[in-house]
């Protein structure tokens, strides 16, 4: 078990600095999901920490050991990868001894190894089959049993559920989790699915632009997002944002519309702020004098609850409401804003306006 330190650390490629001085610390047994659009840079620093890609500068550390030279095989870690890179014409056995094998491990230590591990993953009546002959979710099993059997001080998971249905995702997310808290080892899985990291992590980090946007628990990203980036990728469906003006106590939106000021809120007069709203925080009501009367453009029955989808002073929202809440497609609602649970932004920094954060939990 161990610990992750970065300082400063730093990833170009010729020019191209794609991680620009990057601190975060990763507590001993922490599950820590790197969560961010394409291209944010979280599968890079996977593989710095891996070893897999130089580092341009800063200090990595993992456990009291500075690492930025250590090569891959002497780091102790594991790896997952989302394409499996199970061996096609080994069997579940060899592929989840093979590493031990390699280090010269006594066979009886090894199929110790690998029975423990198979039992822990359910996947004991698959140790005699080939990759071929298993399926998506059983290869990422056998995946996982691998990086398991070598018993590493971290497990680097690189999206290794996006191969998967829907279905299968759900239940290997769950057994991810589980494992983790079995297994009590520090553990750092990549992702672009925001509703994994909610699921899964300890503690989540969103990264822009191969910077740290924000670091905190699933309910501190979602409840107390730092600025407008996080609060919109955190969240399914999104927060709606629409552009406001403060005058008198109310914020007025383009339409001539208004809603008041939270409490606890304070603005300048004729203040422009970003005005965010959850989906689940509009609110049907036809007696609410603050209630706003809009046309329903798209409907979207998932069982559950229904996504209502239209247009807020000329901006694309959508709301969810109760599914025994009958809504027409194209025909009016009224809804209020629940506004004790709103979010304000700066619309030109795009920083949350923090007296109001440490109310939202």
């Amino acid at each position: 078990m161990a610990s992750i330190t970065m300082k400063n650390l730093v990833k170009r490629y010729g020019a191209a600095t794609v991680i620009p001085e990057l601190s975060l610390e990763i507590r001993d047994t922490e599950f820590v999901v790197l969560v961010g659009p394409s291209g944010c840079g979280k599968s890079t620093l996977l593989r710095v920490l891996a070893g897999l890609e130089p580092i341009s500068g800063g200090e990595l550390y993992i456990g009291d050991d500075l690492v930025n030279d250590v090569p891959p095989s002497r780091r102790d870690i594991a790896m997952v990868f989302q394409d499996y890179a199970l061996y096609p014409h080994m069997t579940v056995r060899q592929n989840m001894g093979f590493a031990l094998e390699m280090r010269g491990m006594p066979k009886a230590e090894i199929a110790e190894r690998v029975d423990t591990a198979a039992r822990l993953l359910d996947i004991g009546k698959l140790l005699d089959r080939r990759p071929k002959a298993l399926s998506g979710g059983q290869r990422q099993r056998v995946a996982m049993g691998r990086a398991i059997v070598r018993n590493p001080r971290v497990f680097l998971f690189d999206e290794p559920l996006s191969n998967l249905d829907a279905k299968l995702r759900a239940q290997v997310r769950a057994e991810i989790k589980a494992l983790s808290e079995k297994l009590k080892t520090t553990m750092v899985f990549v992702t672009h699915d925001q509703v994994e990291a909610m699921t899964m992590a300890d503690r989540i980090v969103v990264l822009k632009d191969g910077e740290i946007q924000q670091v905190g628990t699933p309910e501190e990203v979602y409840n107390r997002p730092v600025n407008q980036f996080v609060a919109g990728f955190i969240g399914s469906p999104a927060m709606n944002f629409n552009t406001v003006t403060h005058r008198a106590g109310r914020l007025h939106l383009t339409d001539g519309s208004s809603q008041p000021l939270p409490s606890g809120v304070t603005l300048p007069e004729n203040a422009q702020v970003v005005l965010g709203v959850r989906p689940e925080h509009f609110i049907v009501s036809d007696t609410d004098p603050d209630a706003l009367s809009v046309e329903v453009t798209l409907t979207e029955p998932l069982g559950s609850e229904t996504l209502v989808h239209f247009n807020l002073a000329g901006e694309r929202v959508i709301a969810t409401v109760p599914p025994d809440h009958r809504v027409d497609a194209h025909g009016r609602l009224s809804v209020r804003i629940a506004m004790d649970k709103a979010h304000l932004f700066d619309p030109e920094t795009g920083a949350a306006l923090r007296e109001r954060q440490k109310d939202l939990v």
